[in-house]
């Protein structure tokens, strides 16, 4: 079994190899190539913190099951640590040996955002030049290089209730600070949620004509970043629509309203990406990629960066 590091899995695995990567797995996914089952949830009573467990099974080149186990910790930025801590378990989909286990963290960072490039390629106007990231965490950061590995030298705006981290964020990657949530969405052809946040922060009317929304931060059935205007009025994509009806609250709560249906999906992002369906329609559409964050990401991410640490020889490895 080989062991990799933190250190291991940002070396091994790049920003456009895991949008590649991400492309051809949620393609195979809507051809039905992979069987990825609900995530399941452990919140034990009182505690603050919660283990989540991903499941994958790819049949085809070579089979393999992939786990990720995270444990998700609010605090933890506090602590300077991420709030996602936890291990990715790949194994011989054959006889079952656990071929590796990798650091977590990383690879949540690098492909939820390479997974919003993915969408952010598919379904924003080809024109598309300014770009607001709301969040100031590790999610901030990794969409940062992801807009820009298929944008053209966009224009980046960071926003966040932390000031004194949005600064930070925008000097190390050389992007600006917006001083409210309005003036970051003015004008923006892409916007990437990537917040903590309970309550909506997005308004329907900060939103320019023709933008393309990837809400990512609110993975919890009560939690949303998004207002229930701009969810209604949108063409809403997804990864998994199972994901999105039983944990997007973006979602969840603007059907509880009455405002959405089971029919507001339009398609999931790898039916889009096999030609299933033809993604956005015009350039004056908002659309909006709801991104859970799914268990054949974690997958493929894994398939990858062991690939490549054999191929480099890094990591440990460890008899088991």
């Amino acid at each position: 079994m080989i062991v990799l590091s933190e250190h291991d899995v940002r070396e091994l695995l790049d920003m456009e190899s895991c949008i590649e990567a991400m492309t051809e797995v949620l393609a195979s996914l809507a051809r039905g190539d992979l069987y990825n089952p609900l995530r399941s949830i452990a919140r034990p009573e009182g505690a603050d913190t919660l283990l989540g467990l991903m499941p994958a099974y790819r049949d085809a080149p070579t089979k393999a099951y992939g786990l990720k186990e995270i444990v998700i910790v609010p605090t933890n930025p506090a602590r300077g640590l991420d709030t996602h801590m936890g291990g990715v378990l790949l194994h011989d989909g054959e006889n079952g040996e656990l071929l590796a286990i990798m650091n977590a963290s990383p690879i949540t960072e690098i492909r939820t955002a390479a997974v919003s490039a993915v969408a952010t390629r598919a379904l924003a106007r080809p024109d598309a030049q300014r770009v607001a990231i709301l969040g100031s965490g590790a999610q901030a950061r990794g969409h940062v290089h992801a807009m820009r590995a298929v944008l053209d030298d966009p224009e980046v705006r960071i926003w966040s209730r932390d000031l004194d981290k949005a600064e930070e964020l925008a000097g190390s990657v050389g992007a600006t600070v917006a001083p409210s949530v309005d003036a970051a969405l003015f004008g923006a052809e892409v916007v990437c949620t990537t917040t903590a946040t309970v309550e909506p922060i997005v308004e329907r009317r900060w939103l320019a004509r023709g933008a393309h929304v990837n809400a990512v931060g609110s993975c919890f059935p009560t939690t949303r970043e998004l207002d229930t205007e701009t969810v209604a009025h949108s063409s809403f994509y997804t990864d998994r629509r199972e994901s999105c009806f039983n944990e997007a609250g973006d979602y969840i709560i603007a059907a509880a309203e009455g405002a959405v249906g089971p029919d507001h999906i339009k398609a999931e992002l790898g039916e889009v990406l096999a030609g299933m369906h033809a993604g956005r329609e015009h350039e004056d559409e908002l659309t909006i990629f709801e991104s859970l964050g799914i268990a054949v990401e974690d997958l493929a991410s894994a398939e990858l960066i062991v690939r490549r640490a054999r191929e480099r020889g890094v990591g440990v490895e460890a008899p088991f």
